[in-house]
């Protein structure tokens, strides 16, 4: 066994923040990497210590390996954790950090080279018996090999990039005629977010639910699953709205994709925590889509069911110990569900929003928020859009709808446009409280123009409201109160806020 009694957090917002709390609760001494837009960021301020990498954009800050690790072997450390995104899907600074004699809080490179890149991971899958998409097994070396897939598979196919997850590098190409700018857009874009432009194709299914289940994996040949979540309420590939149990499987289809999960980790030797991605079609067929060997965005949706804490899992498993608990002896209670909040514009096709939080209140009560940020921070356009999550649960899925929706509406933002009225829209939607929706929900039932209306007679309410307190308060104030004295203890202020904020 090894002991960790510092860890670096190779990552930044959210992310770094949830891990630095974690290793706190623990008793571990956290160090967190900066690049200069994040100089003054939460998870610089909350760390025990902070290191400069370099300028804002990735590639000169959290994608430089060598600086990573100079930080970790500078400040003591004896781990790292890569969170998302960034260098945590990187088999070779998974080993570069393990060559430094330092620990990585995550699978080694080898399984990241098998179940991490997702045409080998493929390729494994099918030889296990797991049912995959149609496409190609192998990364494309060139444009005439896409457009011979292309043609074999038949369009519309997809074409995603290799080396990474989270909607990078991903585009659906329904005719030969746009394949090659596709191709051009989806290396780009992947080179970008993983320093690697390998792109594969694979069928495009219609109307698939996207199903992912979360497995764990210690060192001594212990693997279990934590259940399924649900994430296929998506923009740009990309979700905003997960939840567990979903709404879409029945008991049998769940053990199997349980079963199929552990199948995979066991035969790639995969350690620690991961994530495998399928596609359910209408008929309750399964397909692999990839894995993600790495702490997924939404994991606090499984820690809400489980009662587990995942990050101090992945720690506990890099330190050597074995996993302390038996598949039958997971318990899975109640619903959960996670909403991303992202500095995006819902009304502009997700436009990234970039500014000032000038003002920024996150809700309480009954839920859990994850922050990477807090009023009068910046949100750069360098990096990814997401700001915070909000995650509620209850014994029904009615209930947890309900919490989010409520806590959604007192999460007030202020200096950049979220994706919150986006996500209130769903979580009322017929289509999503029924359960009878698929990847394809923006398609199919948002536009933009939704969300004016309600906006515009919710706005002209409220400062109706306002004046008509205003005036009321004036009135009051001259009629029964004496100038410079409030009446009963009562703040007009107060009062003002009170009535005319309220809904």
């Amino acid at each position: 066994m090894k002991t960790i009694r510092k860890v670096l957090v190779a990552n930044r917002g959210e992310i770094a923040v949830r891990i630095i709390r974690t290793c706190r609760e623990m008793g571990i001494g956290s160090v967190a990497v900066f690049s200069d837009a994040d100089r003054t960021a939460l998870h610089v301020r909350l760390a025990d210590e902070a290191y400069r990498l370099g300028g804002s954009p990735p590639s000169e800050s959290y994608l430089q390996q060598e600086k990573i690790i100079e930080a970790a072997l500078q400040t003591g450390s004896d781990a790292i954790h890569p969170g998302y995104g960034f260098v945590s899907e990187n088999p070779g600074f998974a080993e570069l950090v393990q060559s430094k004699g330092l620990i990585f809080i995550g699978p080694g490179g080898a399984a990241i080279r098998t179940l991490g890149d997702k045409t080998a991971a493929r390729k494994l899958a099918r030889n296990l018996g797991i049912p995959t998409i149609q496409g190609s097994l192998e990364a494309l070396k060139g444009d005439q090999e896409a457009f011979t897939c292309a043609k074999e598979v038949g369009y519309p196919i997809m074409i995603k990039a290799a080396a990474g997850g989270g909607g990078k590098g991903m585009r659906i190409v329904r005719g030969e005629s746009d394949l090659a700018s596709a191709l051009q857009m989806a290396r780009s874009e992947a080179k970008t977010a993983f320093h690697d432009d390998r792109v594969y194709i694979e069928q495009y299914i219609d109307a698939p639910r996207h199903i992912e289940i979360q497995i764990l994996a210690d060192a001594h040949s212990n693997v279990v699953h934590l259940g399924e979540r649900e994430c296929s309420i998506q923009r740009r590939h990309q979700k905003v709205i997960e939840e567990s149990p979903s709404p879409a499987l029945d008991d049998q289809t769940r053990e199997e994709l349980g079963k199929a999960a552990v199948r995979l980790a066991r035969a790639a030797q995969y350690v620690n925590a991961g994530t495998m991605e399928f596609l359910v079609d209408r008929n309750k067929a399964f397909y692999f889509l990839e894995v993600n060997t790495r702490l997924q965005v939404e994991h606090p949706v499984t820690e809400a069911l489980t009662g587990l804490d995942m990050v101090r899992a992945q720690i506990r498993i890099a330190e050597g110990h074995p996993l302390p608990y038996r598949q039958e002896e997971i318990r899975r209670e109640g619903y959960a569900l996670e909403c991303r909040i992202c500095a995006e514009d819902p009304r502009n096709q997700f436009f990234p929003s970039s500014g000032r939080l000038t003002r920024y209140t996150p809700p309480e009560g009954r839920i859990r928020v994850e922050n990477g940020y807090r009023e009068g921070d910046t949100v750069s356009l360098h990096y990814d859009s997401l700001i915070a999550k909000v995650i509620s649960y209850g014994p029904s899925r009615e209930e947890a709808v309900r919490a989010m929706d409520r806590a959604l509406s007192e999460f007030h933002i202020e200096g950049v446009e979220t994706t919150i009225p986006f996500c209130r829209f769903v979580l009322t939607h017929p289509a999503f409280l029924s359960g009878t929706f698929d990847t394809n929900f923006v398609e199919q039932h948002y536009s933009p123009d939704i969300l004016h209306p309600a906006e515009r007679d919710q706005n002209e309410s409220v400062v109706a409201a306002l004046a008509a307190v205003l005036l009321r308060d004036r009135a009051t104030q001259q009629a029964i109160i004496p100038p410079g004295e409030v009446g009963d203890g009562i703040s007009r202020w107060k009062l003002l806020r009170r009535e005319g904020m309220r809904e």
